[in-house]
């Protein structure tokens, strides 16, 4: 159970290689604070069998995409698999100022642009890496969502997004997901109890002053 103290909410990045277990991680991390707000990406691709617009994502065409990149209304996009994937920025900044985090499930493009933007002092970014390519692979093909090809690509591509692991506050191996939630539960929770994080202290120490000052 989270409570924000009257503070500004972060923005949560977790990326790893396809198929190294953010999207799971990212529900679990939900379903143990369910106030985390999740930040459901536009995208240019087709819906997959059990999608629905404005759920898994808010499904647009190249057209309505690029004009909300041009109209200001992305915090962050990228090109991936030849489909555009972008952060819409209202959301965002509405969670942020009623003091409630916010997760990104973003490759390394997405969370090299929000970290660099307005909203960086805010950002908590995660990476997660597989326990090895090998298992990767594995993954890759048990999720049967996918064709060879399409799964050779995402390997190939995985090399790059793992190039980028230490651009990220925090990488973890994911050989576990049970051990690997409780490490993000950590995180996290360190991260909220940051001092500059806790504006209502101010007042606190204040008080505790005054407090020994009337007794002195």
């Amino acid at each position: 159970m989270s409570s924000n103290d009257n503070r500004r909410g972060l923005l949560i990045i977790l990326s790893s290689p396809s198929g190294a277990g953010k999207s799971t991680l990212a529900k679990r991390l939900r379903a143990w604070d369910p106030a985390i707000r999740f930040s459901v990406s536009a995208t240019t691709r087709a819906p997959r069998p059990g999608e629905q617009d404005k759920r898994e994502y808010h499904f647009r065409s190249h057209d309505q995409f690029e004009q909300m990149v041009a109209d200001g209304q992305m915090l962050e996009h990228a090109l991936v698999f030849g489909n555009r994937y972008g952060s819409p920025r209202g959301p965002v900044e509405q969670a942020m100022s009623e003091g409630q985090d916010t997760l990104f499930d973003i490759d390394w493009q997405g969370g090299q642009q929000i970290r660099n933007s307005a909203l960086g002092q805010d950002v908590v970014s995660i990476f997660i890496l597989p326990p090895s390519m090998k298992e990767l692979e594995r993954r890759l093909h048990d999720r049967g969502q996918d064709s060879d090809a399409v799964i050779a690509g995402r390997m190939e591509k995985s090399l790059s997004e793992v190039s980028h692991w230490a651009e990220y506050d925090y990488v973890l191996v994911n050989r576990d997901l049970d051990a690997c939630e409780q490490q993000l539960i950590a995180i996290l929770t360190a991260e909220r109890l940051r001092r500059e994080r806790q504006p209502w202290l101010t007042g606190f120490v204040r008080d505790l002053n005054r407090e020994y000052e009337d007794h002195a």
